[in-house]
């Protein structure tokens, strides 16, 4: 019987090999359909549609390897349920009396579930599952902009082939949608759901206990602290993260932090007067000694300088998590190091009296309410430099997959969608091109974002309450260049135990401004096809530069010291584990 329950895992695995394999079949028949056209059409039509038959041709390349790997992940689950099978009569007993137990104390069918649910899922399963979803939008990634880009040259020359390469995308994408559903059903049924709101709650009160007993000292004139001054020439995200990053070196060295924000940019009376004081207990700066950083250890206040300038650099900047939670955080969460700066976010951004007031109205006036998808669309001042420019299309395209695949498992009334710009004009855009969305969002906010009146009390509680929305939305689309949708991303950490999926960029992979590197190490071989890729080796490290969301990503491995192209599947993220202080009178 156990095995029959273990089998739950299955389904999400198995279900890969037909659809791909569906997928390779719709491939071929258009490979043959421009295979057909090409040779009727001019000698100038033949070689265009040669090169957009090699570039199917590698897409098909890469189908193949992820059909081997799909074998290898089903083949790493069957040995799982092997293994597990081996105590299946222990299992069974303890599985049966928990159940009779609950049953005679709340009957009913949900009992057996809801002793299943007690389990503890292995670290292995957590990720292979989340490898599997993840890897299954890689391929969409790479089969789309692969079909995209012979569509666009079959326009020019083959038009009778654009209308059967929309069906086969059409066609490819509700099969990409149905596998993800298939894979989120699994999740939700396979008895773990209760540890992982659990541990979530676990983990986090944990920390959120830690932080406060550093930030309330016995005894405040003793006490060691690290003095940090919120005057970073920079907009209101890119202090928050000032803010964070201080935090982790107070926790890091264990001293208490003291935030000095009179003067502060957005609103000259200080921190204090729009978030709650971040200790009780110990606000002052005085002590016997100071230094600026690295100091000594028996130096009472350190000074901190922002992050850019920080000398030495000390390995628990982000993206590094501390080892005595790296265990647990690594098997609840996908991307360990954005629930860890959550915490820091979480404890800091308590509202004050007024502040929670202007959320809840903000809240009711908006007629904010789920399901909505965020949006934070970035006009002004980093587009063209920092950043490139997308239309409204690119993140509608986005939020319509989002409801599509949504609508597989519930009925959707209305498909919500709130916006958040430093543009006004790009609300009422949204309103005119998709009459068919509730679209929520306050021009005047976006008015006030604009850098001319960007450092005033009215924009400071207006991008204040766009953070707080787009963190409560179901799902983000925006450009992770912004720091803004970054923290809004970070925020939404505390809200689910595994939030690290719930969004979409457009650009950037997710960052942290001054972090140490980001590595992935290889777990798949890859050899170049073309001058722009590079080699891997399983177990190399690649420093990571970014996705490009075609099923390829750019980096520079380690061991060869090539910078380029490399299938995204073929590696796994590197977390960064360092040993920090375990706040052992914290229980």
């Amino acid at each position: 019987m156990i095995i029959r329950q273990l089998m739950g895992l299955n389904p999400w695995a198995r279900v890969l090999i037909p659809f791909l394999f569906v997928w390779v079949l719709f491939v071929l028949i258009f490979y043959s359909k421009l295979n057909t056209s090409a040779s009727a059409s001019s000698s100038n039509v033949h070689g265009e549609a040669d090169d957009a038959i090699k570039r199917l041709e590698q897409a098909l390349q890469q189908l193949e390897q992820s059909k081997r790997i799909d074998h290898e992940l089903r083949l790493m689950v069957d040995e799982y349920l092997a293994e597990a099978g081996q105590s299946a009569d222990r299992k069974q007993r303890f599985i049966d009396e928990l159940g009779n137990k609950l049953e005679q104390e709340a009957p009913g069918p949900g009992a057996l579930s809801l002793a299943r649910s007690r389990g503890t899922p292995t670290l292995e399963y957590e990720r292979l599952r989340r490898r599997v979803q993840t890897n299954t939008q890689e391929l969409w990634n790479l089969l789309q902009s692969e079909v995209t880009k012979v569509q666009k040259q079959a326009q020019r020359t083959a038009p009778e082939l654009v209308k059967p390469l929309s069906s086969f995308l059409s066609l490819a994408a509700e099969h990409k949608r149905s596998l993800l559903t298939d894979i989120e059903r699994t999740r939700a049924a396979d008895g773990y759901e209760v540890w992982r709101h659990r541990e979530a709650a676990d983990l986090s009160d944990l920390v959120q206990k830690r932080l406060t007993h550093l930030q309330n000292p016995e005894n405040c004139s003793t006490a060691r602290k690290l003095l940090c001054r919120l005057n970073k020439g920079c907009g209101y995200g890119c202090q928050l993260h000032h803010v964070v990053y201080c935090f982790i070196m107070a926790y890091a060295t264990e001293r208490t932090l003291i935030l000095k924000s009179k003067g502060w940019r957005y609103h000259k009376a200080g921190w204090e007067e729009v978030f709650q004081p971040i200790s009780d207990t110990c606000l002052d700066s005085n002590g016997a000694s100071h230094a600026s950083w690295p100091g000594q250890a028996n130096t009472q206040v350190l000074t901190l300088p922002i992050i850019d300038s920080l000398n030495p650099r000390p390995p628990y900047l982000p993206l590094a998590i501390p080892a005595d939670l790296a265990p647990r955080l690594m098997k609840l969460h996908g991307d360990p190091i954005v629930w860890w700066i959550g915490q820091f976010l979480k404890y800091l951004l308590k509202p004050t009296g007024e502040t929670r007031q202007m959320l809840e109205n903000g809240i009711e006036r908006l007629g904010f309410k789920k399901p909505i998808v965020g949006v934070h669309v970035r006009r002004t001042d980093k587009v063209g430099t920092e950043a490139a420019f997308h239309g409204i299309e690119e993140y509608m395209t986005a939020v319509d997959d989002y409801y599509d695949q949504l609508e597989l498992t519930e009925k959707v009334e209305k498909r919500r969608v709130f916006v958040a710009s430093d543009d006004p004009k790009v609300i009422e855009e949204t309103k005119r091109k998709y009459p068919h969305y509730e679209v929520i969002g306050d021009p005047n906010v976006a008015k006030m974002a604009a850098v001319s009146t960007r450092y005033t009390d009215s924009s400071l509680n207006g991008i204040i309450l766009d953070i707080h929305l787009l963190s409560l939305s179901d799902y983000l689309v925006c450009t992770f260049s912004s720091q803004v949708c970054r923290v809004a991303y970070e925020i939404m950490q505390s809200l689910y135990p595994d939030a690290s999926g719930r969004f979409r960029s457009l650009d950037d992979i997710y960052y942290y401004g001054g972090q140490n590197s980001h590595n992935r190490e290889v777990v798949l071989p890859h050899d170049p096809k073309g001058h722009d890729e590079i080699q891997l080796r399983p177990g190399d490290l690649v420093g990571v530069a970014g996705n490009h969301w075609n099923g390829f990503s750019k980096g520079k491995n380690i061991r060869t010291n090539q910078v380029g192209l490399f299938p995204s599947f073929k590696v796994n993220d590197k977390i960064e584990i360092v040993e920090l202080p375990t706040y052992p009178d914290v229980k």
